[in-house]
């Protein structure tokens, strides 16, 4: 069988071109997916079809990593998505409101004035027309007015799943705090929803003998992040390439921890080829898999300008 070949972005789905990679290579699997957040490159995929395909990458995960290796998932914790047997969310978010009157005061004037449309009403309440509408029909409606509720779902404990499944079992997890998703921007919001700073990364064992090694570091790597499990640095601000850019930073710290110079990592989801750049400046080789035919384009055209000594920082 030709397996995928090393150092090289092959273009196709995940959970197809997977099944491609040479059995027991992998030393180390480090990847993003689709957060199903509505991206382009999301378009048109269900709630369960995004499931089934992580179900599938990951159940893949057990025969093409080496025995004592790792798998590492980074990921938002919370899924946002639309769910029409939800009861719709109302809030009377009285901190943003422009307008003083109450629910009740409107009320009263109806009952006051039971002909009167809601322009009258308004009128007589020194207020306007979206307000009293406001007041009686609680429509500051989290996910749109006429848009259909959309749900929370906790994802670390479907990811944990599909790896249970696979036979591997979670080993560890990292904080990434990232910088606040207000941070350039002008953030409100109806509810009590905390702003997304962090994400997590997941890391999963195959069964088998692990090389453990803290030389890969140096003393203050260990010290600073290599034994911590909260790890602090800049997500990727302002970018016009990729929707969803993550920092080299991120798979060079995983890489650098968890293998050793020559070693295969594996990226399911390319992307923009940050693992790529991290794997190649460390000094191992990568398989890179990506399904949209220009970030295959973009991550070679990166690779191809990292300067010979880039400087990631730890």
């Amino acid at each position: 069988m030709n397996y995928l070949e090393a150092n090289k972005f092959h273009q196709g789905l995940a959970e197809e071109l997977i099944r491609d990679i040479e059995p027991n290579s992998v030393a180390l699997s480090v990847w993003s997916p689709p957060y199903h957040v509505g991206k382009q490159y999301e378009d048109g995929q269900t709630f369960e079809a995004w499931q089934e395909m992580l179900r599938t990458v990951i159940e893949a995960h057990f025969d093409i990593l080496k025995p004592g290796s790792f798998l590492a998932v980074n990921i938002g914790d919370i899924l946002v998505f639309r769910d029409e047997t939800m009861p719709r969310f109302q809030a009377e978010n009285l901190t943003m409101r422009r307008s003083s009157v109450t629910r009740e005061q409107v009320l009263a004037a109806m009952e006051l004035h039971p002909e009167y449309n809601r322009r009258q009403l308004a009128k007589i309440l020194g207020c306007s027309e979206q307000t009293v509408q406001r007041r009686l029909e609680g429509n500051n409606i989290r996910g749109g007015k006429y848009a259909t509720q959309t749900r929370v779902k906790i994802v670390g404990g479907l990811i944990e799943q599909f790896a249970l499944d696979a036979g591997l079992y979670t080993y560890d997890r990292r904080i990434w705090v990232k910088d606040a998703a207000w941070a350039n921007s002008h953030w409100t919001t109806n509810s009590y929803r905390s702003v997304d700073e962090f994400e997590y990364i997941y890391v999963f064992w195959k069964p088998g003998i692990t090389t453990v090694d803290r030389k890969r570091m140096t003393p203050e790597e260990w010290t600073e992040w290599g034994s911590r499990g909260i790890w602090s640095f800049p997500s990727v601000r302002r970018n016009d390439v990729h929707e969803a850019m993550f920092p080299v930073e991120l798979p060079a710290r995983l890489i650098k921890m968890l293998t050793d110079e020559g070693d295969v990592v594996l990226d399911c989801f390319m992307g923009s080829g940050s693992t790529a750049i991290a794997a190649t400046t460390l000094n191992r080789n990568f398989i890179g898999i990506e399904k949209d035919p220009k970030y295959v384009k973009l991550s070679q055209e990166r690779l191809l300008n990292v300067p010979p000594q880039l400087n990631i920082r730890y």
